[in-house]
């Protein structure tokens, strides 16, 4: 009888905390927020079931009542800029958010390039001084994974922009709102939801793949189950192709053996280094992997000190030579400078070993082939090339490139409906290893958040690929960076409202984070300005649009001249052009700027077909401009295949 009575005095007492739950928000709505101007405002949220609800804003009273599932929603009617004001909301409760404007707000999301804070960027020192702009304010979406859609963030606030504040701002999504803002002297409010590393389709709906003739037979095979559950299944799948490719089972049992010099590894894989493995054969991979180099140290090195460079290690490493560790870093982006001491080398075979830790995202030995060597008294010995590989450890967490949808999901959906004026996005890198179907798949997706939405076709701006000599790329060898940043030219010249940074000339060959993030922001701007918000203005370099073959010359002519065509060059000559014939090989040619026209011949070549401007993956010494300062996109007249044709989007 005791527990009887027990039982019902808890459960009355649930269900009256049940029946009196607060009124909830969504994170966007809390204080400094800035609201999207001349739309409808979708104001949403949580409560009882039947619960009415009101809500103020701004001389604005709407009332509804909660649904059977305790959702509610109303559309404030639209409102000019200004500002502050209160957003006021109750229900059983009462939420009260203050210092509201209403301006222009802009969604900045990608992978790392727009990641990249205000703090990373070149100049920050001085960029500093010139961050006080309490009109912009950015509104952070905290990383998360979701197998299904959620309507919750995990996390997120608004940050007013300050000296304090900017330094953790999208550097790409500051300077493009600093510039607006200064244009148009209006509250300006970025959302940044951004994840290093990720490829488009996990940016992109469930839906939206199953409705799509490319995709939705790839989608089908992915059930619809929980995070956990895709976990132990990417965990498990993983696992088997690794211990197929290395003939033995993953396990830790005998890796405290791998760091030493007598150690048998003959039977281990190789990969090439540098180069991050998720390139070669550790596809999707987050774990643990042993690597191990054999060198020779002649006698005069022998017993002597010497500085082991290992170019950068994505995430952790701790490295031993002969067994004895010389150095270790957590951090994906620095280089690796060991000072090897006197007495360690010996004369013959010497090993390198080290013991790699990769928590997320990319996986392994990156960077540029230079900063890998070993340099001792006597000169340097080359680092690069084959390396012998041994996977111990897989990690059991499901990366955002595991399965597609999985940041849409998390970091996407819970944003709709906020009203938002359009988005900046800068991706791609993720996605070069299938760059021609990225012609499919970026399209897709942004016709994914458009229907999403239910805001129309809103601006949609993004940034074409920098330059990065990851594999080096060229016409002869095929270039995966070449080809995605066709593809992005392809979006742009096929999907309505979208518009296009080139940024060929501010990329760094040997670092995938360029910290010019300025020009970047400038250049969305200038496309935002001019197409969106009528201030005219020159806000793209010279396109290609035509080609003409006069015997062993070629013409090429372009749209978007602005005030003419020019080259940086002191005597004029254009670089980055060259010319093929039938053989298909490509030549440098001799180009010149003539009547607006570039008109360009190689000796090597008397007959002419095919024409390529700025096919590499570094492409940064091409030069060719218009008088405005907005450098030429990279283009091929020929339709010849690729390096990724045929590769495509798959679970394994």
């Amino acid at each position: 009888m005791i527990k009887t009575k027990t039982y019902f005095t808890v459960l009355f007492l649930a269900l009256c905390f049940y029946s009196n739950a607060d009124v909830q928000l969504p994170l966007l709505f809390s204080n400094d927020m800035v609201l999207q101007r001349n739309k409808r405002i979708p104001v949403w949220g949580w409560a009882d079931a039947g619960e009415q609800i009101e809500i103020s804003f701004n001389n604005q009273t709407l009332k509804t009542r909660a649904d059977k599932n305790g959702d509610w929603k109303v559309n404030l009617k639209p409102e000019i800029a200004g500002g502050p004001y209160e957003l006021i909301v109750r229900g059983k409760n009462t939420i009260l958010i203050s210092n509201v404007l209403v301006g222009e707000v802009w969604i900045c999301s990608g992978q790392s390039n727009m990641e990249f804070t205000v703090a990373q960027a070149m100049n920050f020192e001085e960029e500093i001084k010139d961050s006080n702009y309490p009109m912009i304010r950015q509104f952070y979406v905290e990383n998360d994974m979701g197998s299904t859609p959620k309507s919750k963030l995990k996390g997120g606030n608004w940050s007013v922009c300050n000296q304090n504040t900017v330094g953790n701002f999208t550097a790409v999504g500051f300077y493009f709102a600093k510039k607006i803002y200064g244009e148009l002297d209006i509250p300006i409010g970025i959302i940044s939801s951004s994840w290093g590393g990720t490829c488009v389709e996990t940016w992109t709906s469930r839906n939206a793949f199953e409705g799509s003739n490319e995709f939705k037979a790839m989608v089908s095979k992915i059930p619809k189950i929980d995070l956990d559950s895709l976990a132990k299944t990417q965990r498990s799948v993983i696992k088997n192709k690794i211990e197929k490719i290395q003939g033995s089972k993953i396990n830790t049992a005998q890796e405290h053996t791998f760091k030493k010099l007598n150690f048998n590894d003959k039977n281990w894989p190789e990969m090439n280094v540098p180069d991050q493995w998720e390139h070669q054969q550790l596809n999707n991979l987050d774990g643990t992997v042993w690597m191990r180099k054999t060198i020779v140290i002649s006698k005069a090195d022998a017993n002597k000190e010497a500085l082991l460079e290992l170019a950068k290690i994505d995430d952790q490493d701790v490295t031993y030579i002969n067994g004895v560790e010389v150095g270790t870093t957590n951090k994906y982006d620095a280089k690796r400078s060991y000072k090897v001491p006197v007495n360690l080398l010996k004369e013959g075979e010497n090993c390198i070993a080290i013991r790699i830790v990769d928590y997320a995202g990319g996986g392994g030995i990156w960077g540029d082939q230079a900063d890998l060597k070993l340099t001792t008294p006597s000169g340097s010995i080359p680092l690069a090339g084959a390396w012998k590989f041994n996977v111990v450890e897989v990690k059991s967490e499901v990366s955002p490139n595991s399965y597609p949808s999985l940041l849409y999901n998390t970091m996407i959906n819970p944003l709709i409906p906020y009203a938002i004026q359009g988005v900046l996005w800068y991706q791609g890198e993720a996605n070069v290893d299938r760059a021609e179907q990225y012609k499919k798949a970026f399209p897709l997706m942004i016709k994914d958040w458009r229907t999403q939405w239910h805001q129309g076709d809103f601006p949609f701006y993004f940034v074409q690929l920098s330059s990065f000599d990851e594999f080096g790329g060229n016409s002869n060898k095929g270039s995966k960076w070449a080809e995605l940043r066709e593809a992005q030219s392809f979006t742009l010249q096929t999907v309505a409202n979208t518009g296009m940074a080139v940024t060929i000339d501010v990329g760094n060959a040997k670092d995938i984070h360029p910290t010019n993030k300025q020009d970047v922001g400038l250049r969305l701007s200038a496309i935002a300005l001019n197409n969106f918000y009528e201030k005219e203005q020159i806000c793209s370099g010279p396109i290609f649009k035509s080609i003409e073959v006069k015997g062993a010359k070629v013409i090429i002519t372009f749209d978007n001249l602005g005030s003419g065509l020019k080259s940086t060059n002191a005597d004029g000559f254009v670089n980055g052009f060259e010319i093929a014939g039938a053989n298909k090989v490509f030549h440098k040619a001799k180009a010149s700027i003539i009547e607006n026209k570039v008109v360009l011949y190689s000796e090597n070549v008397a007959h002419p077909i095919a024409v390529h401007y700025g096919w590499a993956d570094d492409a940064g010494a091409c030069n060719l401009y218009n008088i405005d300062g907005f450098p030429a996109s990279p283009f091929r007249t020929d339709n010849w295949d690729g390096l990724t044709k045929g590769k495509n989007y798959t679970l394994d």
